[in-house]
Protein backbone atom coordinates (compact mmCIF):
# COMPACT_ATOMS: atom_id res chain seq x y z
CA UNK A 1 0.00 0.00 0.00
CA UNK A 2 1.62 3.21 -0.84
CA UNK A 3 0.89 6.99 0.95
CA UNK A 4 -2.28 8.39 -0.43
CA UNK A 5 -2.05 12.22 -1.15
CA UNK A 6 -4.35 14.83 -0.52
CA UNK A 7 -6.46 14.77 -2.99
CA UNK A 8 -7.14 18.57 -3.32
CA UNK A 9 -3.91 19.54 -4.05
CA UNK A 10 -2.54 19.41 -7.64
CA UNK A 11 1.52 17.55 -7.73
CA UNK A 12 4.16 17.39 -10.46
CA UNK A 13 5.56 13.93 -11.12
CA UNK A 14 7.77 12.59 -8.35
CA UNK A 15 10.44 10.12 -8.64
CA UNK A 16 10.09 6.30 -8.17
CA UNK A 17 10.70 4.87 -5.02
CA UNK A 18 12.57 1.63 -5.13
CA UNK A 19 9.92 -0.81 -3.46
CA UNK A 20 10.96 -1.81 0.16
CA UNK A 21 10.77 -5.55 0.59
CA UNK A 22 10.59 -5.74 4.68
CA UNK A 23 7.14 -6.56 5.63
CA UNK A 24 4.79 -3.73 6.67
CA UNK A 25 4.52 -3.51 10.27
CA UNK A 26 1.81 -0.73 10.40
CA UNK A 27 -0.58 0.02 7.47
CA UNK A 28 -2.96 2.96 8.44
CA UNK A 29 -6.28 2.95 5.47
CA UNK A 30 -7.95 6.12 4.55
CA UNK A 31 -8.08 6.79 8.69
CA UNK A 32 -10.38 9.69 9.82
CA UNK A 33 -10.08 10.88 13.42
CA UNK A 34 -12.68 13.48 14.78
CA UNK A 35 -11.80 15.37 18.67
CA UNK A 36 -14.42 17.39 19.84
CA UNK A 37 -16.58 17.74 16.75
CA UNK A 38 -13.33 18.62 14.91
CA UNK A 39 -11.59 16.42 12.24
CA UNK A 40 -8.13 16.01 13.47
CA UNK A 41 -7.08 13.14 10.90
CA UNK A 42 -8.48 13.11 7.41
CA UNK A 43 -8.66 9.73 5.42
CA UNK A 44 -4.98 9.25 5.52
CA UNK A 45 -3.32 5.82 3.96
CA UNK A 46 0.02 5.26 5.19
CA UNK A 47 2.38 2.48 6.17
CA UNK A 48 5.67 1.63 8.11
CA UNK A 49 7.97 -1.13 7.06
CA UNK A 50 9.14 -3.22 9.71
CA UNK A 51 12.94 -1.67 10.83
CA UNK A 52 11.81 1.32 9.35
CA UNK A 53 12.03 5.05 11.01
CA UNK A 54 8.73 7.10 9.71
CA UNK A 55 8.74 10.97 11.02
CA UNK A 56 5.34 12.48 11.50
CA UNK A 57 5.98 16.66 10.92
CA UNK A 58 3.80 19.21 9.93
CA UNK A 59 2.81 22.52 11.71
CA UNK A 60 0.69 22.87 15.18
CA UNK A 61 -2.56 21.43 14.79
CA UNK A 62 -1.97 19.67 11.33
CA UNK A 63 -2.73 16.20 12.89
CA UNK A 64 0.18 14.28 13.57
CA UNK A 65 -0.04 13.48 16.91
CA UNK A 66 -3.69 12.50 17.17
CA UNK A 67 -2.45 9.86 14.42
CA UNK A 68 0.25 8.61 16.57
CA UNK A 69 -2.13 8.04 19.57
CA UNK A 70 -4.85 6.36 17.48
CA UNK A 71 -2.18 4.16 16.47
CA UNK A 72 -1.85 3.84 20.09
CA UNK A 73 -4.62 3.09 20.81
CA UNK A 74 -5.35 6.01 22.89
CA UNK A 75 -7.67 7.12 20.61
CA UNK A 76 -10.58 6.38 18.41
CA UNK A 77 -10.57 6.34 14.99
CA UNK A 78 -14.55 7.45 13.63
CA UNK A 79 -13.94 5.40 9.84
CA UNK A 80 -11.17 3.77 8.56
CA UNK A 81 -8.62 0.88 9.82
CA UNK A 82 -5.11 0.41 10.93
CA UNK A 83 -3.40 -3.34 11.14
CA UNK A 84 -0.13 -3.95 13.02
CA UNK A 85 1.91 -7.15 11.15
CA UNK A 86 -1.81 -7.10 9.21
CA UNK A 87 -3.62 -7.76 12.46
CA UNK A 88 -6.55 -5.48 12.58
CA UNK A 89 -6.54 -3.31 16.18
CA UNK A 90 -8.94 -0.90 15.06
CA UNK A 91 -11.81 -0.47 12.40
CA UNK A 92 -15.53 -1.07 11.94
CA UNK A 93 -16.30 -2.73 14.83
CA UNK A 94 -12.78 -3.49 15.70
CA UNK A 95 -11.17 -1.92 18.58
CA UNK A 96 -8.07 -3.25 20.43
CA UNK A 97 -6.72 -1.93 23.55
CA UNK A 98 -3.76 -0.44 23.66
CA UNK A 99 -1.93 -2.99 26.55
CA UNK A 100 -2.70 -5.88 23.78
CA UNK A 101 -1.09 -3.57 20.44
CA UNK A 102 2.43 -4.13 22.02
CA UNK A 103 3.24 -0.88 20.86
CA UNK A 104 5.80 1.32 23.07
CA UNK A 105 5.04 5.07 23.92
CA UNK A 106 7.34 7.36 24.66
CA UNK A 107 5.56 11.38 25.34
CA UNK A 108 6.57 14.52 25.36
CA UNK A 109 6.74 15.22 28.98
CA UNK A 110 8.26 11.23 29.24
CA UNK A 111 5.58 10.84 31.81
CA UNK A 112 7.94 9.32 34.15
CA UNK A 113 6.74 8.06 37.45
CA UNK A 114 8.36 10.96 40.21
CA UNK A 115 8.38 8.17 42.94
CA UNK A 116 10.05 5.38 41.50
CA UNK A 117 13.50 5.17 40.72
CA UNK A 118 15.42 4.79 37.14
CA UNK A 119 15.60 1.08 37.81
CA UNK A 120 11.85 1.29 38.91
CA UNK A 121 10.56 3.28 35.87
CA UNK A 122 12.22 1.21 33.50
CA UNK A 123 11.00 -2.19 35.07
CA UNK A 124 7.41 -1.27 35.11
CA UNK A 125 6.54 -1.64 31.11
CA UNK A 126 7.83 -5.62 31.87
CA UNK A 127 5.17 -6.67 34.75
CA UNK A 128 6.08 -7.93 37.90
CA UNK A 129 6.24 -11.70 36.79
CA UNK A 130 8.71 -11.23 33.62
CA UNK A 131 11.71 -13.78 33.95
CA UNK A 132 14.87 -12.13 34.34
CA UNK A 133 13.41 -9.06 35.09
CA UNK A 134 16.20 -7.15 36.72
CA UNK A 135 18.90 -8.33 34.42
CA UNK A 136 16.43 -6.81 31.30
CA UNK A 137 16.45 -3.77 33.34
CA UNK A 138 19.94 -3.65 34.14
CA UNK A 139 20.97 -4.90 30.15
CA UNK A 140 18.44 -2.02 28.96
CA UNK A 141 20.36 1.20 31.56
CA UNK A 142 23.04 -0.06 30.40
CA UNK A 143 22.84 0.09 26.51
CA UNK A 144 20.99 3.63 27.24
CA UNK A 145 24.36 5.29 29.21
CA UNK A 146 22.20 4.75 32.49
CA UNK A 147 23.74 1.84 34.27
CA UNK A 148 24.84 4.50 36.98
CA UNK A 149 21.99 6.08 37.39
CA UNK A 150 19.25 2.95 38.44
CA UNK A 151 18.90 4.27 42.14
CA UNK A 152 18.00 7.77 41.06
CA UNK A 153 15.03 9.52 41.11
CA UNK A 154 13.98 11.35 37.92
CA UNK A 155 14.01 15.00 39.76
CA UNK A 156 17.87 14.12 39.99
CA UNK A 157 17.98 13.38 36.15
CA UNK A 158 18.98 15.95 33.60
CA UNK A 159 16.65 16.39 30.67
CA UNK A 160 18.54 14.14 28.60
CA UNK A 161 18.71 11.52 30.96
CA UNK A 162 15.26 11.41 31.97
CA UNK A 163 14.38 11.22 27.88
CA UNK A 164 16.94 8.18 27.78
CA UNK A 165 14.74 6.54 30.68
CA UNK A 166 11.59 7.10 29.34
CA UNK A 167 13.15 5.08 25.97
CA UNK A 168 14.21 2.47 28.25
CA UNK A 169 11.11 2.08 29.71
CA UNK A 170 9.23 1.85 26.46
CA UNK A 171 11.75 -0.28 24.91
CA UNK A 172 11.72 -2.83 27.77
CA UNK A 173 8.88 -5.15 26.55
CA UNK A 174 10.30 -5.27 23.15
CA UNK A 175 7.44 -4.18 21.39
CA UNK A 176 6.62 -4.40 17.63
CA UNK A 177 6.36 -0.63 17.38
CA UNK A 178 7.87 2.56 19.03
CA UNK A 179 6.03 5.30 19.05
CA UNK A 180 7.58 8.75 20.11
CA UNK A 181 5.44 12.38 20.21
CA UNK A 182 8.24 15.13 19.98
CA UNK A 183 10.75 13.56 22.17
CA UNK A 184 13.06 15.65 21.98
CA UNK A 185 11.10 19.17 21.99
CA UNK A 186 12.18 20.04 25.74
CA UNK A 187 16.06 19.74 25.63
CA UNK A 188 18.12 22.56 24.41
CA UNK A 189 19.85 22.69 21.17
CA UNK A 190 22.84 21.58 21.90
CA UNK A 191 21.69 18.38 24.03
CA UNK A 192 19.03 17.78 21.58
CA UNK A 193 21.31 17.32 18.91
CA UNK A 194 23.34 15.06 20.71
CA UNK A 195 20.30 12.76 22.84
CA UNK A 196 18.79 12.63 19.04
CA UNK A 197 22.29 11.42 18.10
CA UNK A 198 22.49 9.00 20.33
CA UNK A 199 18.62 8.03 20.14
CA UNK A 200 18.70 7.18 16.45
CA UNK A 201 22.04 5.06 16.56
CA UNK A 202 20.38 2.97 19.08
CA UNK A 203 16.78 2.27 17.48
CA UNK A 204 19.04 1.20 14.02
CA UNK A 205 21.39 -1.18 16.55
CA UNK A 206 17.88 -2.88 17.42
CA UNK A 207 16.33 -2.81 14.18
CA UNK A 208 12.72 -0.90 15.64
CA UNK A 209 10.26 -0.04 13.96
CA UNK A 210 9.33 3.91 15.22
CA UNK A 211 7.13 6.21 14.31
CA UNK A 212 8.16 9.89 15.62
CA UNK A 213 6.35 13.03 15.85
CA UNK A 214 8.08 15.91 15.25
CA UNK A 215 7.76 19.76 14.15
CA UNK A 216 10.80 20.30 13.16
CA UNK A 217 11.66 19.89 9.33
CA UNK A 218 15.27 19.40 9.71
CA UNK A 219 14.46 17.11 12.80
CA UNK A 220 12.39 15.04 10.49
CA UNK A 221 14.86 14.10 7.30
CA UNK A 222 17.82 13.64 9.75
CA UNK A 223 15.53 11.05 11.94
CA UNK A 224 13.38 8.72 8.90
CA UNK A 225 13.81 6.84 6.33
CA UNK A 226 11.01 8.33 5.43
CA UNK A 227 9.15 11.37 6.06
CA UNK A 228 5.14 12.21 5.71
CA UNK A 229 4.04 15.76 6.19
CA UNK A 230 0.95 16.73 7.12
CA UNK A 231 -1.38 19.64 6.86
CA UNK A 232 -4.94 20.10 8.58
CA UNK A 233 -5.07 16.32 8.71
CA UNK A 234 -4.40 15.57 5.19
CA UNK A 235 -1.17 13.80 4.14
CA UNK A 236 0.32 15.99 1.38
CA UNK A 237 3.30 14.19 0.52
CA UNK A 238 5.12 11.32 1.63
CA UNK A 239 8.95 9.67 0.67
CA UNK A 240 12.90 9.49 1.10
CA UNK A 241 13.69 12.95 3.04
CA UNK A 242 15.82 13.58 -0.27
CA UNK A 243 12.70 13.16 -2.17
CA UNK A 244 10.33 15.47 -0.33
CA UNK A 245 13.07 18.19 -0.07
CA UNK A 246 14.21 18.18 -3.77
CA UNK A 247 10.90 17.28 -5.28
CA UNK A 248 8.28 18.83 -2.80
CA UNK A 249 4.85 18.08 -4.15
CA UNK A 250 3.26 21.89 -3.58
CA UNK A 251 4.45 24.61 -2.36
CA UNK A 252 3.30 24.28 1.31
CA UNK A 253 5.95 21.37 0.92
CA UNK A 254 8.65 23.60 -0.63
CA UNK A 255 8.17 25.96 2.28
CA UNK A 256 8.11 23.72 5.02
CA UNK A 257 11.08 21.94 4.43
CA UNK A 258 13.21 25.16 3.21
CA UNK A 259 13.55 29.06 3.02
CA UNK A 260 12.13 29.64 -0.32
CA UNK A 261 11.99 32.60 -3.10
CA UNK A 262 9.19 32.62 -5.11
CA UNK A 263 8.42 33.67 -8.47
CA UNK A 264 4.89 33.60 -10.64
CA UNK A 265 4.34 33.51 -14.31
CA UNK A 266 2.51 31.66 -16.83
CA UNK A 267 3.48 28.45 -18.37
CA UNK A 268 4.34 28.65 -22.18
CA UNK A 269 5.04 25.52 -24.35
CA UNK A 270 7.04 23.82 -21.63
CA UNK A 271 8.72 26.91 -19.71
CA UNK A 272 7.87 29.60 -17.67
CA UNK A 273 9.20 33.06 -18.03
CA UNK A 274 10.25 35.38 -14.83
CA UNK A 275 11.45 38.35 -14.01
CA UNK A 276 14.50 36.43 -13.05
CA UNK A 277 14.75 34.69 -16.55
CA UNK A 278 13.39 31.57 -17.85
CA UNK A 279 12.90 27.73 -16.53
CA UNK A 280 11.53 24.41 -17.52
CA UNK A 281 8.21 23.47 -16.51
CA UNK A 282 7.81 20.26 -17.76
CA UNK A 283 4.34 18.44 -17.42
CA UNK A 284 2.56 21.78 -17.15
CA UNK A 285 -0.21 23.01 -20.04
CA UNK A 286 0.40 25.92 -22.01
CA UNK A 287 -1.52 29.20 -20.10
CA UNK A 288 -1.27 27.56 -16.68
CA UNK A 289 -0.19 29.82 -13.50
CA UNK A 290 3.22 28.66 -12.21
CA UNK A 291 5.13 29.18 -9.50
CA UNK A 292 9.33 29.16 -9.35
CA UNK A 293 10.53 28.28 -5.72
CA UNK A 294 13.96 29.07 -5.51
CA UNK A 295 16.51 27.78 -2.41
CA UNK A 296 18.77 30.79 -0.68
CA UNK A 297 21.79 28.54 -1.09
CA UNK A 298 21.09 27.82 -4.95
CA UNK A 299 21.55 31.39 -5.74
CA UNK A 300 25.35 32.64 -5.52
CA UNK A 301 27.07 36.11 -6.34
CA UNK A 302 29.34 36.55 -9.05
CA UNK A 303 31.29 38.60 -11.28
CA UNK A 304 28.82 38.44 -14.02
CA UNK A 305 25.03 37.68 -13.69
CA UNK A 306 21.33 39.03 -13.21
CA UNK A 307 22.07 42.71 -12.00
CA UNK A 308 20.45 42.68 -8.62
CA UNK A 309 20.84 45.89 -5.47
CA UNK A 310 21.55 44.70 -1.99
CA UNK A 311 18.44 45.46 0.17
CA UNK A 312 19.90 43.87 3.25
CA UNK A 313 22.68 41.55 4.40
CA UNK A 314 22.45 39.56 7.91
CA UNK A 315 25.15 38.23 9.28
CA UNK A 316 24.83 34.41 10.39
CA UNK A 317 28.36 33.26 11.84
CA UNK A 318 29.24 31.10 8.85
CA UNK A 319 27.81 33.01 6.17
CA UNK A 320 25.39 36.34 5.05
CA UNK A 321 21.74 36.09 4.19
CA UNK A 322 21.70 38.91 1.64
CA UNK A 323 18.05 40.15 0.33
CA UNK A 324 18.26 41.53 -3.30
CA UNK A 325 16.42 43.48 -5.36
CA UNK A 326 16.10 43.42 -9.06
CA UNK A 327 16.10 46.29 -11.35
CA UNK A 328 11.89 45.43 -12.16
CA UNK A 329 11.29 44.88 -7.92
CA UNK A 330 11.49 41.74 -7.39
CA UNK A 331 13.61 40.24 -4.42
CA UNK A 332 15.72 37.34 -4.22
CA UNK A 333 17.40 36.48 -0.96
CA UNK A 334 20.61 34.82 -1.27
CA UNK A 335 22.84 32.49 1.51
CA UNK A 336 26.14 33.83 1.05
CA UNK A 337 29.08 31.88 2.28
CA UNK A 338 31.90 33.35 3.72
CA UNK A 339 31.42 37.29 4.79
CA UNK A 340 30.89 39.25 1.68
CA UNK A 341 30.56 42.07 3.67
CA UNK A 342 27.84 43.46 1.33
CA UNK A 343 25.90 46.84 2.59
CA UNK A 344 22.74 48.40 1.29
CA UNK A 345 22.93 49.70 -2.06
CA UNK A 346 25.88 47.95 -3.37
CA UNK A 347 25.37 45.74 -6.95
CA UNK A 348 25.89 42.07 -7.03
CA UNK A 349 25.63 39.84 -9.79
CA UNK A 350 23.43 36.82 -8.78
CA UNK A 351 24.17 33.46 -10.67
CA UNK A 352 21.06 30.75 -10.19
CA UNK A 353 21.30 27.26 -9.99
CA UNK A 354 18.38 26.36 -12.45
CA UNK A 355 18.70 22.42 -12.16
CA UNK A 356 17.44 22.72 -8.31
CA UNK A 357 14.62 24.98 -8.88
CA UNK A 358 11.01 23.92 -8.27
CA UNK A 359 8.60 24.22 -10.56
CA UNK A 360 4.63 23.91 -8.92
CA UNK A 361 1.40 24.63 -10.96
CA UNK A 362 0.14 27.98 -8.56
CA UNK A 363 -2.33 26.02 -6.50
CA UNK A 364 -1.46 26.17 -3.15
Amino acid sequence: MQATLDPAVSTPPVPVTAERTAPTMVAVEALTVRYRGKTAVDAVSLDVAAGEILSLVGPSGSGKSTLLRTIAGIERPASGRILLEGREVAGPGVFVEPEARHVGMVFQDYALFPHLTVAANVAFGLGRRARGRAAAVGALLDRVGLADRAAAYPHMLSGGERQRVALARALAPAPRVLLMDEPFSSLDARLRARVRHETLALLRDLGTTVIIVTHDPAEAVELGDRVALLRDGRLVQAGPPREVYARPATTFAARFFSDINELIGTCRGGIIETPAGQFAAPGLPDGAPARVCLRPQDIKTCAIGLPARVVSSTFLGDGERVVTELQCGARLTVQAPGHPGLAPGDTVHLDIDRDHAVVLADAD
